[in-house]
């Protein structure tokens, strides 16, 4: 047992020491492989003896063992390597101090050689520095000069700036400042001088915009004053161009026998020959004084500015500021005064204005490229067009005269033709014009309303008397009137018409003119001009000779006999419409056979006029019978009629025998008519002066002398006052008088309540109110008159008759308003 562990034990330990060493033998190889690194100096030392630190206790005393061996060994292999070596250093030495004695001398003598080299080569180094000095001189000398060369073409071309700037030929000083900058400047710009000129150079343009501005901006204000006068001559040249052209056209019209009507008569063709061609030689002087727009005003100002700014590259500054200063003199120029509508001088100095601005745009626009275009121009003057209308609308509507209307008309042809020469369109002022057209026949119809009533106030009324042949072709002059049976009567002897109609004639004929002066230079064809013509002409008559009719006729003063010549001078004026037709058909070369060639209505305007003043005969006439009926003075309560008629009835039937003697000169149904109406008015009159309610009574006598002035009535009438009445047409205006007092006359009562009704009555006009109010103011009377004779039986029966009937009359009357 103790063997076996002995052996054991023993097996044991031997493991252990083997396993010992073998650790030992790791370890020293590690520390190996660390001392290596070290010394390999690859890896970082810290990471290497961190290892060794890291490994195991002890572990810094084994290593610092094992680096003193290491460092150790490497002292015996360098002690090794000099003991070999130390033999040849000792012979290189020896060498060396053999060799420095031949140095020392070698040294002497590079050092004499040198002393000796040295004082043989200063008078050679002092001529070479000199030739080197003046070779260098040389080099500077032609490097100056060719810089100067450089240098002087710029300093000439900087003179010739300044001295541009100081003659003020700015634009090629932009040129010159364009040539320095591309051309000169490079080749200097190394100089001081020269960035000086470069950094003056923007000043210098500053300036000459400034002062171009300046200049621009003097010659706005220039044209600003004198756009007037620019305006002016323009529409000159165009007026002058026109008349020429006018003038050609008449002279070309002359040759083919045409008529011309100036100063509203037929001027021979020689004389107007002589006219023409005086004319025409002063138009010639004229055209030869007047100057064009480019003698008034000097646009080098625009030209050089314009050219300015486009060398300087800012054109597009320039031309808004041209067209803002522009469109600012445009609204001042387009703003009207307040009193331009008073005199035409108002209106000749706004168009001038407005002509002169558009005159310099035009001229801006063709002789410059850009600072103007067409749109611009036609956007500017599209507003100053509608801002014109606008204007003269507003102001003409203040013109009264119509001669001032048609001035303003000229100018604005004038105005019109120039600025269409221009280029402009000018369409909408002539449509304005139509409408100035229909104020200046306003203003023209006013005019002749005045005209018209200063002819009727001057005249008499009465037929033009003629006293011998030379005061009958004078009226034959004036006015187209043809009867033959006048001419063969012997002097004196008189017109029908009055002497307000010639001088009416002759004043449409002066509108007529008048009219046509307005139409004239407005483009329109001949039929237009005629269709103008006839219209306002037609306008004249219907409405302002009418009216001046019809204020006439309705004038308290004027008398039966002024409206009965009135009538006649209607006539006249109405027949004589068609001379005026044919007046207006050798203006205008119009036959009146043209299919829309417009009637002159006078026919209906006199006809109207006369149905006036016929209407006013019929209302003065009743008014002239009502005056006489007034002075009626009838005792009511007479018991016996006088047995004559009345005396104011007997002088209305004399005057009315007077009145109708004066209407056989009118046509025979207005005479008739009023002759009708008179008797007519009269009766009824008569008839209402006994229906009065203020009459309360009335007696036998009474009716008895009323039926006398009907008598007289009756009479007049069947006397024929009025000659064409057919029977006793005339005597039927007083039946219904003549039945009511033929019915109290006979006190036929009972055949009147019989017959009642029926279309064969006696009585048939006579209507039971009426009878019964009569019949109860008689009754009325007669109670008061048979106070003390109610005991006489007649009077008793008489009176009940009278109630009787009354009462009969009232129950007719009751069932007629049933009925009803």
């Amino acid at each position: 047992m103790c063997c076996v562990g002995g052996v054991g034990s023993c097996s044991d330990t031997g493991k252990s020491g083997a396993c010992g060493t073998m650790l030992e033998e790791e370890t020293d190889q590690t520390y190996e492989n660390v001392l290596a690194e070290i010394q390999s100096f690859e890896l970082p030392i810290e990471a290497t003896l961190r290892s060794v630190y890291d490994d195991q206790p002890n572990a810094h005393k084994k290593f610092m063992e094992k680096l003193d061996a290491c460092i150790r060994n490497h002292d015996k292999e360098i002690e090794k390597m000099c003991n070999f070596h130390h033999q040849g250093f000792v012979d290189a030495i020896t060498e060396l101090l053999k060799v420095r004695t031949d140095a020392e001398k070698l040294k002497v003598q590079v050092t004499d050689t040198n002393r000796r080299f040295q004082d043989a080569g200063k008078e050679v180094i002092v001529h070479t520095e000199d030739i080197i000095r003046c070779r260098i001189q040389q080099r500077n000398i032609t490097t100056v000069v060719e810089k100067l060369q450089l240098c002087l073409p710029v300093l000439e071309m900087y003179s010739k700036l300044k001295e541009q700037m100081s003659a003020k030929r700015y634009y090629s000083a932009l040129k010159t400042m364009e040539q320095l900058e591309n051309v000169y400047f490079p080749w200097v710009s190394q100089y001081r001088f020269c960035q000086l000129m470069i950094e003056n150079l923007p000043k210098l343009r500053e300036d000459i915009k400034e002062i171009s501005m300046s200049d621009l901006k003097d010659f706005l204000e220039s044209i600003r004053k004198h756009s007037d006068k620019i305006g002016e001559t323009a529409m000159k040249q165009a007026q002058h161009q026109k008349t020429f052209s006018v003038s050609l056209q008449k002279q070309n019209k002359m040759k083919f026998g045409k008529n011309m009507y100036i100063n509203h008569d037929r001027i021979p063709e020689e004389r107007n020959e002589t006219v023409l061609k005086h004319s025409l030689e002063e138009e010639d002087e004229n055209e030869e004084e007047v100057l064009t727009v480019q003698d008034l005003v000097d646009f080098s100002p625009v030209y050089r500015c314009l050219h300015i700014y486009s060398v300087l590259g800012d054109e597009e500054t320039f031309e808004n500021y041209y067209r803002k200063q522009r469109k600012k003199q445009a609204r001042l120029v387009l703003q009207p005064q307040s009193n331009m509508h008073e005199t035409v001088d108002g209106y000749r100095r706004y168009f001038t204005q407005i002509v002169g601005f558009f005159v310099v745009e035009d001229h801006i626009l063709h002789v410059t490229q850009g600072l103007v275009t067409r749109a611009y121009t036609d956007e500017l003057w599209n507003m100053a067009l509608s801002k014109i209308i606008a204007v003269l609308r507003a102001h003409s509507s203040y013109c009264t005269d119509p001669d001032l209307v048609l001035e303003l008309k000229n100018l604005i042809v004038i105005f019109a033709d120039t600025l269409q020469g221009y280029g402009f369109p000018v369409n909408r002022l002539f449509d304005l014009l139509f409408e100035i057209r229909d104020q200046y026949n306003e203003t023209l119809l006013k005019k002749w309303a005045g005209v018209f009533r200063d002819i009727f106030e001057e005249d008499n009324y009465s037929p033009i008397p003629i006293v011998n042949e030379e005061e009958y072709k004078i009226v034959i002059s004036k006015f187209p009137f043809q009867d033959p049976d006048l001419e063969k009567q012997s002097f004196p002897k008189k017109f029908p018409m009055s002497q307000s109609v010639p001088h009416i004639y002759i004043q449409v004929k002066e509108f007529i003119y008048a009219s046509l002066k307005f139409s004239e230079s407005l483009h329109r064809s001949s039929t237009e001009i005629d269709d103008m013509l006839r219209k306002s002409t037609n306008l004249l008559l219907t409405r302002t000779l009418s009216s001046c009719l019809l204020n006439l006729i309705r004038k308290p003063h004027i008398g039966l006999t002024e409206l009965v010549q009135i009538i006649i001078n209607t006539t006249h004026l109405e027949q004589a419409c068609k001379y005026l037709e044919d007046f207006i058909t050798n203006i205008t070369n119009i036959s009146q056979e043209t299919v829309h060639t417009t009637r002159l209505y006078g026919l209906s305007t006199f006809k109207d006029a006369r149905h006036a003043a016929e209407g006013e005969i019929y209302t003065k006439l009743n008014q002239k019978i009502d005056e006489f009926v007034q002075l009626a003075d009838y005792d009511w309560t007479m018991s016996e009629p006088d047995g004559r008629a009345s005396g104011y009835l007997m002088d209305l039937i004399n005057f009315l025998r007077s009145i109708f003697q004066v209407f056989t000169h009118l046509p025979g149904k207005v005479a008739q008519t009023a002759c009708m109406s008179a008797c007519q008015h009269l009766s009824t009159s008569l008839m209402q002066m006994l229906l009065d309610s203020e009459l309360k009574q009335i007696s036998m006598g009474a009716v008895q002398q009323f039926n006398l002035d009907v008598i007289q009535c009756e009479l007049f009438a069947s006397s024929e006052p009025v000659p064409g009445f057919q029977g006793d047409t005339l005597q039927l205006a007083f039946i219904d008088l003549r039945q009511l007092l033929d019915l109290f006359m006979v006190w036929d009562w009972s055949t009147y309540l019989a017959d009642y009704g029926q279309p064969a009555s006696k009585y048939l006009r006579v209507n039971p109110n009426t009878a019964l109010t009569l019949l109860e103011k008689m009754k009325d009377t007669s109670k008061k008159n048979n106070i003390f004779a109610q005991f006489r039986k007649n009077d008793r029966d008489k009176q009940k008759l009278i109630e009787t009937v009354v009462k009969q009359l009232r129950s007719l009357v009751n069932g007629m308003s049933q009925h009803t």
